[in-house]
């Protein structure tokens, strides 16, 4: 079903020592001279973590940013809802961390299905982040004498985790936020709320501007610049059920990858263990219950099939801490694949909990009458209250009730070492790009990623970009603006001309069923076929059925919504193809024909040792997909070689 891999794809990884290679790629950088920053202009679409601290850094550094989102204000960015913490080597706690433990740690949990000097550069720069933001006032939890304190995550044997509580994303999204609107202050950054992106301009090969639309007139505004950042987050509500925020969606990667940015690994997605069950179909999302709960909660189910006991009528020996018990070396803070599988298998053989047996028990009781109710509060109390007015239910007298859920997305646009798409130009950040989780990504990775490439890459590679190519001024009256704007307003008119009977609502529900079904936690080659099948008829009835309301020419959510569900509805469709094309288990990406006898991923190194890039080959205004193009980008491992992954 896929064309032959016709290139491999250059990484541009230096040469050297693997903790030398980032310091040698930026010493022979070029540069940009200070007084000719000022000459360039930069667009930077996405103000969550990594969009908020790359436009700050370039605007601090003198050039023009342009910087867009679609929510009414650069704090609402999805990197708020992040909870639990941010890594970083930085070993406060003594207790044997490094920068090299942090790389091995990052690398085995995604599986050694990432990038190795990709890793390493994070690890390198994670200490970095935690002095940033503390410069920035971004209250970090603190012991008594006033040092910075840590907490453990799942995948780790150290305690490198800085957290504000379960506020982490929101504390550190201010931060960025402020020195944002510092630079917004000085004339250096200018914002461009209520935006969305919906098509990439490429000129003479080179990305040179965005098409988007005003959401509150309708309005269709082009934008040029010398090159454009993309830092739009990952695709995880593709599945319609996920923890993400309700706006987050594919289309602004998806329209960089129908102008010629490759596809990476798009079957990597991440199920989140500890969130709250669904409860009905009323539901339009889901919500997380931060990894960090599982430093003090013991996870665990009846030792009895079908005991549907209240937890607190079952005894201590009629339990299963079935993670203390198959990985004791780690216990409750196994890797999140590990973990969401592990809870998956316990609930289809008949031991799950609550009403719909899909959910097992997160019990704080020891740990509250070891340390007392009000120390847990402290440390989780506005987790605690979110469960409460969720369910009903106190976590402080019962053990909570959680389940694995959609939550992350590692792949994403394919990027250089400088996170450089194929697309020349076109640099791709944070959750939106594929390079550092591999397979897998470790808790409290995302945020230490987005800071990392906002505050400590792209401002060296970008300004390496245009110091070399120095791109010549194209303004949005160029033939590739016009065109991509007639593009654009094509598609939405084809969107509005269907006038059928059925919500795009319903669409996007039944999509991520059928992507939750046959492409979630377990995956096989027949339900793979069948996912595709299914995707492709669905996607077909919605170009005939769909009913959008309302006009183009003013503030209209039917019309938003149906944009980004006609993109899921093509890339719902790649995601399933990658995962068919893989057959191999590895991380999240769990193939049933390929898994130990302990029920872990087996990985086939031998064939599958490679990034999978997928290339759009159809038109950009094509709806009839055809089969896109894989290539393959092969991995190395010059220091760590990869091994089966063990947590027990």
């Amino acid at each position: 079903m896929t064309a032959d891999a016709s290139t491999i794809l250059k990484s541009r990884v230096p040469d050297g020592p693997l903790e030398q290679k980032w310091d040698n790629c930026k010493n022979h950088m070029k540069l940009v001279s200070p007084t000719n920053k000022r000459n360039f202009d930069i667009i930077v679409v996405g103000t969550g973590l990594a969009g908020a601290a790359a436009a700050a850094s370039l605007g601090e550094m003198g050039f023009n940013v342009k910087s867009f989102c679609f929510q009414d204000s650069p704090r609402r960015a999805h990197s708020i809802a992040a909870q639990g913490g941010i890594n970083a080597a930085k070993n406060y706690q003594n207790d044997g961390d490094s920068v090299y433990r942090l790389f091995y740690d990052t690398l085995k949990g995604g599986d050694y299905r990432s990038r190795e000097a990709n890793v390493y550069r994070l690890a390198q720069v994670s200490a970095n982040i935690i002095d940033q933001c503390v410069a920035q006032g971004v209250p970090f939890a603190r012991e008594y004498g006033g040092l910075l304190d840590n907490r453990t995550f799942g995948g780790a044997l150290v305690s490198r985790t800085f957290y504000a509580r379960g506020q982490t994303g929101q504390q550190l999204l201010l931060g960025a936020y402020s020195s944002l609107m510092r630079q917004v202050d000085n004339g250096r950054v200018k914002v461009f709320p209520r935006r969305e992106m919906l098509d990439l301009v490429v000129v003479d090969g080179v990305a040179r501007g965005i098409v988007c639309r005003n959401l509150v007139t309708g309005k269709y505004e082009t934008y040029s610049a010398h090159c454009v950042l993309l830092a739009t987050g990952g695709y995880g509500n593709a599945y319609y059920l996920a923890t993400y925020a309700k706006g987050s969606n594919v289309t602004a990667a998806w329209r960089c990858y129908k102008r010629g940015a490759f596809f990476a690994n798009p079957c990597y997605t991440q199920i989140h263990p500890t969130c709250i069950p669904v409860t009905g179909d009323y539901q339009s999302k889901l919500t997380l219950m931060s990894e960090s709960l599982r430093n003090d909660g013991r996870v665990w189910v009846p030792l009895k099939q079908g005991d549907r006991r209240a937890p607190e009528q079952i005894p201590e020996a009629e339990r299963d801490y079935y993670l203390e018990r198959r990985y004791p070396t780690y216990a409750n803070m196994v890797a999140r694949d590990v973990a969401s599988r592990a809870a998956k298998e316990r609930c289809d053989s008949g031991f799950g909990v609550g009403d719909s047996g899909k959910a097992v028990y997160l019990d704080f009781s020891k740990a509250i009458a070891r340390d007392g109710a009000e120390t847990i509060r402290k440390k989780y109390g506005n987790l605690f209250d979110m469960y409460a007015k969720i369910t009903a239910e106190d976590p402080y007298k019962s053990p909570m009730r959680i389940y694995p859920a959609i939550h992350y997305t590692m792949g994403g646009l394919w990027v250089d070492y400088e996170l450089q798409s194929t697309i020349p130009g076109l640099f791709v950040l944070g959750e939106a790009n594929f390079s550092d989780h591999g397979a897998n990504r470790l808790g409290a990775s995302a945020l230490m990623q987005g800071l990392a490439d906002g505050y400590f890459v792209a401002p060296y590679t970008v300004n390496n970009y245009l110091g070399a190519k120095k791109p010549p001024i194209v303004g949005t009256d160029h033939p590739e603006f016009l065109k991509a704007l007639e593009e654009t307003k094509a598609r939405v008119g084809k969107l509005l001309a269907v006038k059928g009977t059925r919500s795009v609502d319903s669409y996007h529900r039944e999509l991520g069923g059928i992507l939750w079904d046959y492409c979630g936690m377990a995956r096989n080659e027949a339900g793979l076929n069948a996912a595709i099948g299914k995707i492709q008829a669905l996607r077909t009835d919605f170009w005939k059925n769909v009913r959008v309301m309302g006009t183009p020419e003013n503030f209209n959510q039917s019309l938003e919504q149906a944009g980004r569900v006609a993109d899921f509805l093509e890339f719902g469709e790649l995601l399933a193809l990658d995962a068919l094309t893989r057959k191999e288990s590895c991380g999240g990406h769990f193939r049933e024909e390929s898994q130990t006898k302990d029920n872990d991923t087996l990985r086939d190194d031998a064939n599958y040792s490679h990034v999978s890039a997928w290339q759009f080959t159809g038109t950009p205004d094509g709806v009839q997909l055809n089969t896109p193009a894989l290539h393959k980008e092969p991995l190395s491992f010059e220091v760590e070689k990869p091994t089966q992954r063990s947590y027990a």
